[in-house]
């Protein structure tokens, strides 16, 4: 297949240096037949190419075809505005023929599943569709995703467990059931996601709650602006949800992830995405998934993907590593990722019929396999010292394949991750206390929190911005503003009252900040005597903030059992994410390297059976 591939490549080549058209006569005759020039230009190409005429002959046809299918699908699009989507169905379905499916663009895209899934013979909830490298929303219409004519539709099949086959003999109610449960899962993956991102920002508790964090290579968390931290997270989130898919050789449910997680690092600015190598990973792992589902011709940017992970890795590790080493003490473990992106760049250049660049990223890639090939016997003895096989890996490569070395290493590394845990934690609970003194005075958490963000964690320099930016007083919590206004008491009153403000004023400011008496002295003071307009509750406020007695509260035990319920399904989803979370912070970096060592050395032959038939000849 990849050696057809190939030839179908070098022929496109040759066909568009020459400017032929094989689609116009005399190639295609009018009834759409091959003319019999076909077989000359087969001989042609036969002798460039030197291999065998037949051959040439058959993919020359097959390109003609396409060619000739593509030209009535686009007049019958003009004509009747009706659209030819390519599909590409996973391997075990696959044919040599092209799959076209025709279709209207108003539809939705649960409408263009189900006709995929009826022509192809699918399960309609079993399956995704990946459009324009994205996965297709099912409520919204083709045309509002950007699906156009000639467009290529990915179909993922979901695999389907024991029990889902089991299933698959009960009622069709039973089907629409399994396949809601599956929707909410995906939703509860997503939720998990948001959670823990959202937590970054909350007060929450180091050692009870858990949260995400996002650190340098060192380990230690870097601040990230507050606009962009949580798209970061969710990238992030999503990417290692795709890598644990990846890891399991679940291709087909990994796909979706990492597109995701691509998304959501597009909403990050562009020198955030240089200064970390996650990015350049991410497009290694979407074009690695690719090929892994036998799809690379659904990915239309290949090269660009692969480009830009070659140049944020630069970014990201200096030239010649460089930076990575003044940080790091070495860049060993990090050569795998480069093994990777060598061995696709290898790939997508031998599918794309330039084999002697193909043969340069292979052979770099090779030896970079050498150069990385670890010793089971140096894993074992590493093992025995108490490592683990992770551990092991990465410390070798690191070392250079020196066993002792490696154990000081890893040892050493341990000891420093430790100390930045403890340093972190100390630095979460410092925050916590700070924020819970300002709340103290009466200032709101979101206040709070903004001071302290300005002032890089200083609680006096915090209290300090508080005090100088009396706009920051009114800042108020989302969910603080839904919670009833008491009264103020008349004890709090009659003490504004006694600083000279008026009773009206007083009693509207003590409402306004919840009777905290400092807070309402402050703001009236900064503003002459008065409330300022946007802290002014309108009637209908102070109304709503009367005590209610009103029969909806015989329903509050039934709202209890409600938020018991959320809350455990909001600890179902964050730990679902968890699970997928690695423990190692190089887990990124570690692979046996035995999928890679087998694609190396088949790519290769491909290669040398390229050079032999040019040598016979």
């Amino acid at each position: 297949m990849a050696q057809k591939k190939y030839l179908q490549a070098k022929l496109t080549q040759f066909l568009r240096e020459d400017r032929i058209q094989l689609w116009k006569p005399p190639y295609t005759d009018e009834n759409k037949e091959a003319g019999l020039v076909l077989k000359d230009l087969a001989r042609k190409y036969a002798d460039k190419l030197e291999c065998c005429e037949s051959e040439v002959e058959k993919i020359i046809e097959e390109i003609r075809c396409k060619a000739v299918e593509r030209g009535t699908g686009n007049e019958n699009y003009k004509t009747t505005g009706i659209a030819t989507i390519e599909v590409f169905l996973p391997s075990r379905l696959r044919k040599d023929r092209k799959n076209l499916l025709e279709t209207r663009l108003h539809v939705t895209g649960r409408e263009l599943r189900s006709k995929i899934a009826e022509k192809f013979g699918f399960q309609e909830n079993y399956i995704k569709i990946v459009i324009n490298k994205k996965q297709l929303q099912l409520d919204e219409t083709l045309e509002g995703q950007g699906v156009a004519h000639n467009v290529k539709a990915m179909v993922l099949e979901l695999e389907h467990s024991e029990e889902d086959a089991r299933r698959q003999l009960q009622p069709e109610e039973e089907e629409q059931s399994e396949a809601e449960l599956k929707e909410r899962r995906i939703q509860r993956t997503k939720r998990g996601l948001e959670i823990l991102a959202e937590r970054a920002e909350m007060v929450v508790d180091p050692e009870t709650t858990p949260y995400l964090d996002i650190a340098n290579q060192t380990g230690r968390s870097i601040r990230i602006p507050p606009s962009e931290r949580k798209a970061l997270m969710l990238a992030m989130g999503y990417h290692e949800k795709g890598r644990a898919f990846l890891k399991r050789k679940e291709y087909g449910i990994a796909l979706p992830c990492l597109l995701d997680a691509d998304r959501y690092f597009c909403e990050c600015c562009r020198e955030l995405l240089d200064t970390v190598d996650n990015y350049a990973v991410l497009q290694l792992d979407i074009v690695w998934c690719y090929f892994r589902l036998e799809q690379l011709e659904c990915l239309d940017d290949a090269e660009r993907k692969l480009n830009l992970a070659q140049k944020c890795f630069k970014n990201c590790y200096g030239e010649n590593h460089q930076r990575l080493v003044h940080i790091k003490g070495n860049c060993g473990k990090e050569k795998v990722l480069f093994l990777r992106l060598y061995l696709l760049q290898g790939i997508r250049n031998y599918h794309s019929g330039n084999g002697e660049e193909a043969c340069e990223y292979l052979n770099k890639a090779r030896q970079l396999f050498k150069e990385l090939y670890i010793d089971p016997a140096k894993v074992h003895d590493l093992l025995q010292l108490g490592f683990t096989a992770q551990e092991a890996r990465l410390g070798l490569r690191a070392c250079e394949g020196n066993v002792g070395h490696a154990a000081a290493h890893i040892t050493s590394r341990r000891e420093e991750l430790a100390q930045i845990r403890r340093e972190e934690k100390e630095k979460k609970r410092r925050r916590l206390e700070s924020i819970n003194s300002l709340k103290g005075m009466g200032y709101s958490l979101r206040a709070a929190k903004q001071a302290l963000h300005q002032a890089s964690g200083n609680l006096d320099a915090a209290l300090k911005i508080l005090l100088s930016n009396p706009q920051m007083w009114w800042l108020s919590d989302s969910d603080s503003d839904s919670s009833p206004r008491e009264s103020p008491s008349q004890e709090s009153i009659d003490q504004l009252v006694y600083m000279g403000f008026e009773a009206g004023a007083a009693e509207a400011a003590l409402r306004a900040f919840r009777g905290s008496v400092q807070l309402a002295a402050q703001t009236l003071a900064h503003n002459g005597g008065s409330l300022p307009p946007g802290l002014q509750l309108a009637p209908s406020d102070d109304a709503a903030s009367t005590p209610s007695t009103s029969p909806s509260s015989s329903s509050d035990s039934a709202g209890t059992s409600s938020a018991s319920t959320d809350e455990d399904m909001e600890t179902e989803a964050v730990n679902e994410i968890l699970e997928d979370i690695p423990e190692h912070e190089e887990d990124y970096l570690d692979s046996t390297l035995e999928d890679e060592e087998i694609i190396i050395a088949e790519y290769l032959s491909y290669v040398e059976n390229i050079k032999s038939g040019a040598k016979k000849n």
